[in-house]
């Protein structure tokens, strides 16, 4: 296993379209990423939608076949596993697509104000022990508060009711403004409009292990003022 990581690791630093910045340099600002992914990466001024804690980029890749016509990048600490959708990518000539690898506590360090159109939050770890931690605490959601356009969305996709509820309350408590909130996601999609319905069946790995476990999935879109 620890031979394959380092395989993975290995090919990664070989391919255009994956970054790993190193620490100091984001701490410094000298990344030179921040208000540059347009122009120096994607070659283009289409929107850009993060995938935060993306593992294996299914749905950062997934959203990429559906709409050429946008930017996306997944973005998580776990190189290993970010390699099977970056390879997917290099294999299948995906050209809309990029991977960052960092910790999502850094993301406003690596973007612009009003850099990026959306963000997906897909089966993120709930923390049941440190609601901080989580990826729609405060603490991040203010994060992306500094990095999104103006009513840029944030979707979250989850199985698990920790997380699930605990947003539900910071949506609640800060104001945000939800579009959409259900607990049972595949008994209402019906009653979404069709951009979301067609996204949405987008399944990840741990999608699918869930569902296989009979656990219900979780939706809701929102805005932050």
């Amino acid at each position: 296993m620890a031979k394959n990581k380092l395989f993975r690791f290995a090919e990664m630093k070989k391919m255009d379209h994956v970054f790993e910045p190193a620490m100091d340099d984001i701490k410094n600002d000298k990344t030179g990423y921040n208000g540059n992914w347009r122009k120096e990466v994607f070659k283009n001024e289409n929107p850009i939608v993060l995938e935060l804690g993306c593992g294996k980029g299914e749905y950062a890749v997934g959203l990429a076949k559906k709409y050429p016509n946008k930017n996306f990048i997944g973005v998580d600490i776990k190189g290993a596993r970010m390699y099977v959708g970056a390879k997917q990518c290099e294999d299948e000539g995906i050209e809309n697509v990029a991977f960052l690898r960092t910790k999502v506590d850094f993301i406003d360090k690596l973007f612009a104000e009003d850099e990026v159109d959306e963000i997906w939050l897909t089966f993120s770890d709930p923390q049941p022990n440190k609601p901080n931690k989580r990826l729609t605490s405060k603490i991040f959601v203010d994060r992306y508060r500094k990095i999104l356009k103006e009513g840029g969305k944030v979707h979250l996709k989850t199985d698990s009711d920790v997380l699930f509820e605990s947003t539900e309350e910071q949506i609640k408590e800060h104001g945000y403004d939800c579009s959409f909130f259900t607990w049972d996601l595949y008994r209402d999609i019906q009653e979404m409009p069709d951009d979301i319905h067609d996204i949405l069946h987008i399944k990840t790995h741990y999608e699918e292990l869930f569902t296989q476990r009979g656990h219900q999935i979780k939706y809701c879109q929102f805005r932050i003022h």
